[in-house]
């Protein structure tokens, strides 16, 4: 692939006894207030201590209640320029980690972290030269900022148009950084914003994204030609959707085309259960992961991820609905069903990749490799 890009109920969980490098205790930097509803999460780590890669996200490991919950957020900093980490979250209506975090936690603070994750990544070459074109909305803006810093940096000869969508001016993240990177990259880095409530004095795009104003912004972007273009897109799902049909009406080849998706909260798999021709019966399942071997018995009708963590075997997770990736495993032998693939791309699924949160055995033997 010449782009580069590698597409991708709360249970309390048992950690082993010795120690795990996977897991790391970050200390709170800085809490920079974006917009009323949104906060940067400076930490004092630096990408020499903790790497990762632009697009990644951080797992955030909290109890809440007395309950441990986990959730994943983008990293909005950049490996190559900035000295520390940081994640951008918004408050979602409803969110338990969302609110919690703008609500109680403070400079000084110590957070558990899983180390970074995620497949909405690519590999940087100075000699490269593309043209990417992101659509973002809301809090999505978060790994596109990580990778248009980074391209920005890393790669002289390639650009960058950014179509950005928000309720209003004032919701706009890390409006005044856009605003600079684009003077200080005038050229190579292009921002279009687009409100669904503009201002009476605003000169740019209102409305929902509908395919007539996609339309309008194609004629707006830089035609480097497809084999040079390639298109990212992190946003509500409505927004994702309209912008994907318009691909695929411009004739943009799906391998061109990478997506991000948030979770928020977690789905209820009971809904997607199998409710036909399901298996009975139990699986041996023999799991690889960070130099051990871990055999567990499943029913074929549970998840095996739920299985391994309630036998307190350490395994990674996050979101528990087949969207984060963090539990991919690489089937090696045995037969998975998955309850939701979103989260894996086709060719990831054809080359025998799983999802072992949303995935239930199918086979009496199965064998896989976490990563």
């Amino acid at each position: 692939m010449a782009f580069g890009f590698f597409k991708k109920k709360d249970i309390p969980k048992k950690e082993t006894s010795k120690g795990n490098s996977h897991y790391h205790h970050l200390t709170v930097k800085d809490i920079i207030h974006e917009t009323a509803d949104a906060i940067t999460i400076v930490f004092d780590a630096s990408p020499d201590t903790i790497s990762y890669k632009p697009g990644q996200f951080l797992t955030l490991i909290l109890t809440i209640d007395g309950k441990e919950v986990r959730r994943s957020y983008s990293l909005s900093s950049s490996p190559f320029i900035d000295d520390t980490l940081a994640v951008t979250i918004k408050r979602v209506d409803g969110g338990l980690v969302s609110n919690y975090l703008p609500d109680h936690l403070k400079v000084g603070d110590t957070v558990k972290i899983m180390e970074p994750m995620g497949t909405f990544t690519t590999e940087f070459n100075q000699e490269q030269k593309r043209h990417i074109v992101m659509f973002g909305g809301g809090s999505g803006i978060t790994p596109m900022m990580s990778i248009m810093k980074s391209t920005m940096n890393q790669e002289p000869n390639s650009i960058v148009s950014l179509i950005y969508c928000n309720r209003n001016i004032d919701s706009i993240i890390f409006k005044q950084e856009l605003d600079d990177w684009q003077t200080n990259f005038e050229g190579r880095f292009h921002v279009i914003h687009v409100l669904d409530d503009a201002p009476m004095n605003w000169q740019g795009y209102s409305g929902l994204l509908n395919h007539d104003m996609l339309v309008s912004l194609f004629e707006r972007i830089p035609d480097w030609g497809v084999d040079a273009t390639t298109y990212l897109m992190c946003g509500p799902e409505g927004m994702m959707k309209n912008v994907d049909n318009l691909l695929k009406e411009q004739h943009i080849p799906s391998e061109k085309v990478f997506k991000e998706s948030f979770v928020q909260g977690t789905i209820d798999k009971s809904s997607k259960s199998d409710t036909e021709g399901a298996v009975s019966g139990e699986s041996k399942v023999k799991i690889h992961y960070d130099g051990e071997t871990h055999e567990i018995t499943v029913k074929k009708g549970d998840f095996i991820l739920e299985t391994a963590l309630d036998q307190g075997i350490d395994l990674p997770y996050s979101c528990q609905s087949g969207l984060c990736t963090a539990c991919r495993c690489k089937k090696i032998a045995g037969d998975v069903s998955m309850v939701e693939d979103e989260g894996l791309s086709e060719s990831e699924i054809n080359d025998g990749f799983v999802l072992i949160c949303v995935g239930k055995p199918q086979s009496d033997t199965i064998e896989l490799e976490v990563g």
